[in-house]
């Protein structure tokens, strides 16, 4: 079950041989400590915009909110708005889905439930829950249509009780009217039994073709990624030795905690859109139709999974295509791109398209690093943009908004195997303007 293949993950726990043999001298840039990060918010527990005391008090009391149970992990930008996940890995998270107002000078504010207090409550045995309801959200993506797109694993309770609430599903807000557009179901197909964990939602779409949207949603722990077609509001599961993980590279060390980790493709990454017309489908004896080709600008979608050192690539001309990416011989249209390092296993990612450069965040070494697809992926090809070994442990997700790249870190394995130390700061994020981030190293290219 997925419960126990969580627990299992994790298993040992020690303070030796925190950072290996530290960052490669060869490719990377100054002296290796990349740039300054700008802090914006920094908590050592997580709280929340109360209606009153009262219902904070009542809540502590009945184990809805156990501070400590807490971790911010997603994060997404729009306008003076800065959406922020909150899992119910644990009992006692009371909003799994929430929003920090940019306005405030306030660097520990706290969370307002979004879109409000009664969608993010876990529903009583005798409830049915609404159709805008949120249990448990991993990472969350913000599109050009302002929408916001969540992946909601349905899942309360992961690591303790792990009951399910609701199926796992796609659902859609309009963040001018913060009302629910659409919740759709992932079919019975779409999913690998108990190993699936959806973790991601990365969306395709411009704002010239918000009602033909694609949604890339990752199954890292059942080896699959599944896309969602906003125009048909249908589904399908792609298969690929690729979505898998390294068996040689799945032992970590993270914030002092040793692993063993099970977790396959966690992050898709849109490169610039371009047509490639029906070039890329004359490698395969399959037939086309017109209808199925509606949609024709494509992107490179770069992939990997976190038990690593490779990234991967694919055409979206593939995946949104039903019929050619749920085909066995589509598999000679995946690329792999490269190996980035010997010790660096990435968790999120995000292509910047103005500058051609990928950004990923390397979890065993502590850093935000970025590469220029214009060059082959090599370590030496891959740049330092910042690092930092007490602030950027765990870098858990990253999103780019106005040219700024927004980066949380949560020092998530301490959370999850060890024991977070509540006197000092957990939970971080940061900005940097994507320009500056990138100025001096190999990416600018």
């Amino acid at each position: 079950m997925l419960k126990l293949a969580i627990f299992t993950a994790f298993i040992s726990v020690g303070e030796s041989g925190r950072y290996g043999a530290g960052l490669p001298s060869d490719g990377f840039r100054r002296d290796n400590s990349g740039i300054k990060l700008q802090e914006v918010f920094a908590w050592s527990k997580i709280d929340y915009n109360w209606p009153n005391m009262e219902a904070r008090d009542e809540a502590m009391r009945n184990g809805v909110y156990v501070a400590e149970n807490n971790l911010p992990l997603g994060v997404a930008k729009w306008k003076n708005k800065l959406f922020v996940t909150v899992p119910r890995w644990r009992s006692g998270v009371p909003a799994a889905l929430n929003y920090i107002s940019l306005d405030t000078a306030n660097a520990t504010a706290p969370l307002n439930p979004y879109p409000d207090w009664k969608a993010n409550a876990l529903p009583r045995e005798d409830e049915t829950p609404t159709e805008n309801h949120i249990v448990s959200p991993f990472r969350i993506k913000v599109d050009p249509c302002d929408r916001l797109w969540v992946m909601d694993t349905g899942l309360a309770g992961i690591t303790d009780n792990h009951k399910r609430i609701f199926p796992s599903a796609v659902v859609i807000f309009d963040l001018k009217t913060d009302k629910l557009i659409r919740r759709y179901n992932l079919k019975r197909s779409d999913i690998n039994g108990w190993s699936s964990l959806f973790s991601n939602i990365i969306v395709d779409v411009t704002k010239d073709t918000c009602d033909m949207a694609f949604a890339y949603i990752p199954d890292m722990q059942g080896y699959g990624l599944v896309v969602y077609s906003f125009a048909d509001n249908n589904s399908w599961r792609v298969r690929h030795n690729y979505f898998n993980i390294d068996p040689l590279k799945g032992d970590l060390t993270i914030g002092g905690v040793s692993a063993q980790s099970p977790f396959g493709i966690i992050s898709v990454a849109l490169g610039p859109g371009k047509k490639n017309g029906k070039k890329l489908l004359a490698q395969l004896p399959i037939m086309i139709s017109d209808k199925e080709m509606y949609f024709q600008r494509f992107r490179t979608a770069y992939f990997h999974s976190l038990a690593s050192t490779s990234e991967f690539s694919v055409s979206t001309e593939v995946l949104r295509n039903q019929t050619l990416a749920t085909d066995p011989r589509s598999y000679v249209l995946f690329k792999f791109e490269g190996n980035k390092g010997e010790r660096a296993q990435s968790s999120a990612s995000v292509f910047d398209e103005k500058r051609n450069v990928l950004f990923l965040g390397q979890i065993q070494e502590d850093l935000l690093a970025c590469w220029n697809p214009s060059t082959k992926l090599t370590p030496q090809n891959v740049d330092v943009v910042a690092v930092d070994h007490e602030k950027l442990i765990f870098i858990n997700d990253i999103t780019i908004d106005d040219d700024q790249l927004w980066i949380l870190s949560d020092r998530m394995p301490s959370f999850l195997y060890k024991l977070l130390n509540f006197n000092e700061v957990n939970y971080k994020i940061f900005k940097v303007s994507v320009e500056e981030s990138i100025k001096g190293t190999r990416c600018a290219t």
